[in-house]
């Protein structure tokens, strides 16, 4: 897997305590740990952060959102030598319609990121060529049948039947692994959600499957949580 090597992570971690990195070019931080001192390091946000910021109803989501762009801006500051409040993002043209809402990209630098949040969890990804992440709560196995059955039509002929052959107690981490899967490719190659994601098939199981070009993992994540990474290996074929 394609992966950028974080600078100095020792130095990251004693200075950071509330940062990890669960693996190569990956980090991630707990909103509840982060979240006093986000507030604090509010002013770092662009215009149009602040204004979604602000648009943000709920309490816990504003602390999500705010620790989720504070804790980018500080690390892409990091690898690109910039003060973080001088970070400028755009988005890639979309692949799918040519519309300026692709993949979200920093002005001036070759360098791939994707970012995720979910409950307490945020985790961001770097890397040398197109990366997408996802972290995502493992359901409660009393809620996980009926999440499936909310996710059924938006996933694969393949996966919808795996999903029903497993019993009860294997559900709740087989749809979150599934999901954060299919989500981590799509924000990797940039169309999100606006594409179909039933096309694309990812898998339930413990070996993740993926596109022609992408490759696919589990990534380790807080305990409630599964997190999933998709980077660009090679050349694009279709949808499997």
């Amino acid at each position: 897997m394609t992966a950028v090597a974080d600078p100095a992570p020792d130095a990251d971690a004693s200075a950071r305590p509330w940062l990890t990195s669960p693996g190569p070019g990956l980090w991630a931080v707990r909103v509840s740990l982060y979240a006093d001192r986000a507030r604090e390091l509010e002013g770092m946000l662009d215009d149009a952060e602040r204004a979604r910021l602000q648009g943000i109803r709920r309490a816990g989501d504003r602390d999500q959102y705010r620790v989720a762009h504070v804790v980018l801006r500080q690390l892409l500051g990091d690898r690109l030598g910039r003060d973080p409040a001088r970070v400028r993002f755009f988005r890639e043209p979309c692949p799918g319609c040519g519309g300026p809402h692709g993949r979200p990209a920093v002005t001036g630098t070759p360098l791939h990121f994707s970012l995720s949040h979910a409950g307490d969890a945020v985790l961001v990804a770097f890397a040398d060529s197109p990366v997408g992440v996802d972290v995502e709560r493992r359901p409660e196995p009393a809620l996980a049948s009926q999440v499936a059955s909310e996710l059924a039509e938006v996933l694969h002929p393949a996966e919808r039947a795996e999903l029903s052959a497993l019993p009860a107690d294997e559900l709740p981490a087989a749809v979150a692994r599934c999901w954060s899967r299919k989500e981590a490719y799509l924000k990797g190659v940039g169309i999100g959600l606006g594409g179909n994601p039933a096309l694309t098939y990812v898998g339930t199981g413990a070996t993740p499957s993926a596109p022609s070009g992408w490759t696919v993992a589990d990534v380790p994540a807080f305990p409630g949580y599964v997190a999933a990474r998709a980077v660009r290996t090679g050349r694009l074929g279709p949808a499997s």
